[in-house]
């Protein structure tokens, strides 16, 4: 079987790095290209150059070039970045495997809409840990239902721009779900003031930001006498990457479809 021809965006940055180490690390992975902003002090350097490496991959600024060729994309960028990868993959048929979070509704639908001709894996955590999280929240809101508050607690390093993170509002997603209703509609984002008591049914968040912290979430199911806390908490960049990579993988065979980290771990059947 022929290796998965990889291409990063963001090459340089700290996923970057991480996802040329698995890329490294896997022999049924090649890494194809590798892209990153025009400026930038990698470009025409080869991207092995941090791991003591020679590739004969050099960092591009040139997305469309380098994506000729390539089976997959993967992307952790910013989401005006994204669309416009995803512009190109539909050109040239790559794959495209999206990490990027804080996209607006209409982005959502373009991306959904690309999927009608190219495969994408669109998930706003690639760990394996954290897919696992959104389906065990699910099922205990389901159980939870009565008598409980739900509040999505989630902590980030200071250079996080959007908030609350994409993580958390997919668990806020789960645990509607489990509520049976729309997040939209059982949502509190910001408490200050006089707020009066807490209502029922309500999804609470709460947003911190911070150091280095790579990402830590935890759901709180507060009732009378007991709390159930469901936490995960990342402490290297690797574990995104290597879900990443996983879903690379799963896309081989896929010629078109939206899918997220629940069908990359065969996990939506149990949701």
């Amino acid at each position: 079987m022929m290796n998965t021809k990889i291409v990063i965006a963001g090459a340089s940055g700290r996923m970057g790095n991480a996802l040329l180490q698995g890329i490294f690390e896997d022999n049924h992975l090649e890494l194809f290209g590798a892209i990153d902003r025009a400026g930038s002090a990698s470009i025409g350097r080869d991207a092995g150059e941090l791991f003591g490496k020679n590739t004969g991959v050099y960092v591009s600024d040139d997305a469309n070039e380098t994506l000729q060729g390539a089976d997959v994309l993967i992307d952790f960028t910013r989401p005006e970045a994204s669309l416009a990868y995803l512009e190109l993959c539909q050109r040239h048929n790559v794959k495209h495997v999206i990490g990027t979070t804080g996209f607006t509704v209409e982005q959502k639908a373009k991306i959904e809409a690309a999927s009608k001709k190219v495969s994408i894996v669109f998930a706003p955590n690639m760990s394996v840990g954290v897919t696992l999280l959104i389906n065990l929240v699910e099922q205990a809101a389901k159980t939870l239902h009565e008598g409980y508050d739900i509040e999505v607690v989630e902590m980030h390093h200071r250079h996080k721009v959007d908030a609350p993170s994409g993580t958390a509002l997919r668990l806020g997603e789960a645990a509607a779900k489990g509520l049976g209703c729309e997040l939209k509609d059982c949502a509190i984002y910001a408490r200050e003031g006089v707020t009066g008591e807490r209502e029922a049914g309500k999804i609470g968040f709460a947003t911190m930001r911070g150091g280095d912290v790579v990402g830590d979430h935890t759901v709180v199911f507060a009732g009378t006498g007991e709390r159930v806390e469901i936490t995960h908490k990342a402490s290297s960049r690797a574990t995104f990457a290597q879900g990443a990579l996983r879903a690379a993988k799963f896309l081989a065979d896929k010629k078109a479809g939206l899918f997220d980290m629940q069908d990359v771990l065969g996990l939506r059947h149990q949701a």
